[in-house]
């Protein structure tokens, strides 16, 4: 095998990035109808329609938050508004700003609008004032007062030569304001809540308003008195006048009356006829999108918040209160392209389609949401009612699966020529939330699922889930009580014989397929010291890969279930595993925000990408293994291209010699704390002495062995008390023993040590060993008496004597005492050290590595359906656990005989120390 070649994965360049560009606020859309203008925070993005790319981006040096902009009729100007109550001009498409100016305003501008002509510039402030800026000459014009409140509302009248500027604050009025003379002529009473848009007939004669108050009003602007009142019976957003010019017989348009179209609450368009105050037309919903109720309209997340009419291209665009912004083609009104602004934590992602041309995205959410990669447009998928949890994709790519919250199963349909989206399939009998799902490899035949109640179920697919027809009921023909607490993850071989499953209990179980409708458990892997997060069948090899809070990714044999290598690296939870490279190497992400690339020879990790800022939840590669995709809690997604070279199996550098070169730059570097942690995870005591030795050499030691101890997870706390009791034996390390037990015993509560695995037996071995110390300690003093004497009795040659210095013995102390005793170090021999270094021979052990972290929180264990919650996503009810799993005996023994004690040479001795064998017999007993 030398001299085999294998085709490594080598470079993952980023190809494109889905990320947040729109998270609430203001949208505009330019006057050639190419880009979408939206705010998000401190910076405005600019969406290019057609290719779905953010193109340009504006952003404040100050970092505050814009609260409004504007872009000029021509298109060629932007100006924007912050919370440092500055407006700022911008050359948008070069991202330059080309002046800046104070807004005059007390407090932040809250709406603002051009005119027409692109020169006059209308601001809106919270402070119940309007200013107007010649943007040309650079002035300010007007200053507008009277209004009461913020005035959220700015527009002017089409006609330019009426010189007129529309405008409304929380009075609800509409004021009209004549621009030659300052002043407000008339004030528009209709409603009775927040005015929220106006829309302008196309001769200027005639203006529709809408409001929260769940009516329209249509105005005639020349005797500026209301015509109509139609009430909508929803809270209206958006409001436009549709034109007259052209046939929307489709959407009830059928004379020549004024029509209007509304968008609010309820969350779909409709079409009104204004002298009548009738609906003449209602969108039709997604079948499986249940309308909205009276009760829930306030807090409906398909409610539109914005409404824009494109005349050039006859079409419509709104806003969703999800942040999503959708374009419409009339006279149809047929979706036409759907971009998603915000989409929250991202807690899978899957390639779909032929050729990976899609991609399907779960977020913290119960839609699903399909983009294609191209053009970066959204198809957004109705069905589930809570939060979805998991994706899995079948071998053909054009049928996937889903698992949620709400405690089903639901399987998709993609027509591989329109690229539309549809659900074949749902089932439910789970009874709690469904954390991970795996569909059958060869065929698609069957879904397995992994549920919250500790169970796994398979679920038999119809014949044809692809033909036209309705929703299939899916049916569990096993249902397997699999852990003893929460299933987050399930597998399917490729052979689709197996089912592998791994869960909260910290185990990972092998179960056979092929019996007739049942579900019998093989074996179980046991080794992981917290849940197991994700399980992998190798496409190639009869071996499983796991991934593990507790920071590692092992590969077991299906053989007999022992592991085979252990892959450490990760600072935090592993998430998910992939094998790519034909079976050769590892994908894998954690809660870090990195993914790593193994090599499973070697056990080395050839490649971290470092790419989002928050824990991975997403990791798929393309079948032909050319790209990846991953997806984040920072509600980013990433798809890589991936490169790949041939080289020798046997070029790559053995993972030990690497290990300990790298803990050689972290010890150089004074990286302790990685130092430490990347020593544990060796599991090799000899090798966690030394670094323990590093720190107390240098300055202020014992703050700094004691904040960075503090800093290490729980399981690598418990690592370092079983290699004290190992240290504590031998008297040439029990100093560094002492040392660690003090910070461990002062500072953790003895609930938390008594959780530590062996806690107790490992507490009763320090206390025969730390008594005999002491004891050795007593003998000292009392021999270093007789130095002392011997000392004070001593002359220089040459010197003069001293008188009166010589009748009595000096019995002061030599120094203060000291929590520690120090041994010396300088007069160890070489046989010592090299004797000592021999006890080590047990530490190429891997079934238990600690993973190296440099997080000061310790890792957290939470279940896979709790990964997420509908609330903004951020909740995680990750409660610890105690160790179940078995006692590992101690791998070292100590070479020290109790005849050796004596030949320890004392250098210095500063005291006695902490009365640790007291404390250990406190929390023992």
């Amino acid at each position: 095998m030398a001299n085999t070649n294998l085709q490594f994965k080598t470079n993952y360049a980023v190809s494109s990035k889905i990320e947040p560009f729109y998270k609430g606020g203001k949208v505009q859309i330019s006057k050639d109808e190419k880009y979408i203008f939206c705010t998000c925070g401190s910076r405005v993005n600019v969406l290019e329609i057609s290719t779905g790319k953010i193109i340009h981006c504006v952003e404040h040096d100050d970092q505050e938050d814009i609260t409004s902009f504007a872009l000029s009729c021509d298109d060629e100007m932007l100006v924007t508004a912050s919370r440092a109550l500055l407006l700022k001009q911008w050359d948008w498409r070069q991202a330059n700003c080309t002046r800046s100016w104070r807004a005059i305003h007390t407090v932040p501008v809250a709406s603002m609008t051009f005119d027409s002509t692109s020169t006059l510039l209308a601001t809106g402030g919270c402070d119940g004032t309007i200013k107007l800026w010649d943007v040309v000459k650079q002035y300010c014009t007007h200053n507008l007062k009277g209004s009461s409140g913020v005035v959220h509302l700015v527009q002017f009248h089409p006609n330019t030569d009426l010189l007129q500027l529309f405008s409304s604050s929380l009075d609800c009025g509409i004021r009209i304001w004549d621009l030659r003379s300052s002043q407000c002529v008339c004030v528009l009473q209709s409603h009775y809540s927040a005015v929220t848009s106006l829309s302008f007939s196309p001769d200027g004669n005639a203006m529709v308003s809408s409001g929260r108050d769940k009516i329209c009003t249509v105005w005639d602007l020349k005797t500026r008195k209301a015509k109509r009142t139609v009430p909508v019976y929803e809270a209206v957003e958006g409001v436009v006048i549709l034109p007259g010019s052209t046939d929307l017989a489709e959407i009830g348009v059928k004379s020549k009356d004024l029509h209007f179209i509304t968008a609010g609450s309820k969350g779909v368009l409709r079409v009104w006829e204004a002298s009548t105050a009738r609906c003449v037309y209602t969108q039709t919903l997604p079948s499986t999108l249940p309308s909205a109720s009276e009760e829930d309209e306030n807090d409906n997340p398909r409610s539109l918040t914005y409404l824009f009419h494109l005349p050039a291209s006859a079409r419509l665009a709104t806003v969703t209160a999800e942040h999503n912004i959708l374009l419409y083609q009339l006279p149809a009104l047929t979706t036409q392209q759907q971009f998603v602004g915000y989409s929250d934590e991202v807690l899978d992602v899957k390639f779909l389609g032929k050729g990976d041309s899609h991609i399907v995205v779960a977020t913290n959410s119960c839609q699903l949401k399909v983009f294609e990669l191209l053009t970066n447009s959204c198809q957004i998928l109705y069905g589930h009612t809570d939060t979805v949890l998991t994706l899995d994709v079948f071998k053909k790519g054009s049928l996937f699966a889903s698992c949620a919250k709400d405690r089903s199963v639901r399987v998709w349909h993609m027509d591989s020529d329109s690229g539309q989206v549809r659900c074949v399939a749902q089932g439910s009998g789970h009874t709690n939330a469904v954390g991970s799902i795996s569909c059958s490899r060869m065929k698609a035949s069957f879904v397995a699922t992994g549920s919250q109640d500790c169970t796994v179920k398979v679920w038999d697919l119809p014949a044809d889930c692809s033909a036209e027809g309705g929703i299939h009921q899916l049916t569990a023909r096993a249902t397997e009580k699999a852990h003893d607490k929460d299933v987050n993850s399930v597998a399917v071989s490729p052979n689709d014989k197996l089912l592998a499953s791994g869960s909260q209990d910290r185990t990972a179980k092998l179960w056979s397929l092929t019996g007739e409708g049942t579900v019998s458990l093989l074996g179980v892997f046991r080794g992981h010291r917290r849940g197991v997060w994700a399980v992998c069948f190798s496409p190639v090899d009869q071996v499983l890969a796991t991934t593990s809070a507790d920071g590692t990714a092992k590969l077991w044999s299906l053989q007999d279930f022992s592991c085979l290598k252990t892959f450490e690296g990760h600072d935090a939870s592993v998430l998910k595993v992939i094998f790519v490279s034909r079976g050769t190497q590892l994908l894998t992400s954690g809660s870090d925000g990195l993914v790593k690339l193994w090599t499973i020879k070697t056990n080395e990790c050839v490649k971290t990408l470092d790419a989002h800022q928050d824990k991975v939840w997403g990791l798929h590669a393309s079948r032909k293994d050319d790209k990846m995709v991953t997806g984040s809690a920072d509600s980013n997604i990433t798809v890589w291209s991936v490169s790949s070279i041939r080289l020798l199996a046997s070029s790559w550098i053995g993972n030990k010699k690497g290990r300990q070169q790298e803990l050689s730059n972290l010890l150089h570097g004074k990286k302790y704390l990685k130092a430490l942690g990347l020593a544990i995870s060796l599991d090799q005591p000899h090798t966690v002495l030394t670094v323990i030795k590093a720190i107390r050499e240098g300055e202020n030691s014992s703050e700094l062995l004691e904040k960075t101890l503090l800093k290490l997870r729980q399981d690598q706390k418990e690592s370092l008390l079983r290699y004290c009791v190992v240290w504590n034996a031998n008297a040439r390390n029990c100093l560094n023993a002492q040392a660690v037990l003090q910070v461990l015993l002062t500072h953790l509560p003895p609930e938390e040590l008594l959780q530590y695995q062996g806690a107790r037996s490992h507490l009763e071995g320090l206390i025969p060993y730390t008594e005999r110390h002491m004891q050795r300690i007593g003998r000292l003093l009392q021999a270093s008496m007789f130095l002392n004497y011997m000392w004070q009795k001593m002359r220089v040659a040459g010197a003069p004597s001293s008188t009166g210095q010589d009748e009595d013995m000096d019995t002061t102390p030599l120094a203060q005492a000291q929590p520690f005793f120090v041994i010396d170090k300088e007069k160890k021999s070489g046989s010592d050290e090299r004797r000592d270094e021999g006890n080590d021979s047990d530490g190429e052990q891997d079934e238990d590595p600690d993973s190296c972290v440099e997080d000061e929180e310790e890792l957290e264990d939470v279940s896979a359906t709790n990964k997420a919650s509908t609330n903004n996503g951020r909740v995680e009810n990750g409660a610890s656990h105690k160790t179940n799993g078995k006692h590992h005996s101690e791998s070292e023994e100590s070479s020290e005989e109790e005849d050796q004690e004596e030949e320890t040479t004392v250098k210095k001795t500063k005291g006695l120390p902490v009365s640790s064998a007291q404390q250990c017999q406190t929390f023992a007993s």
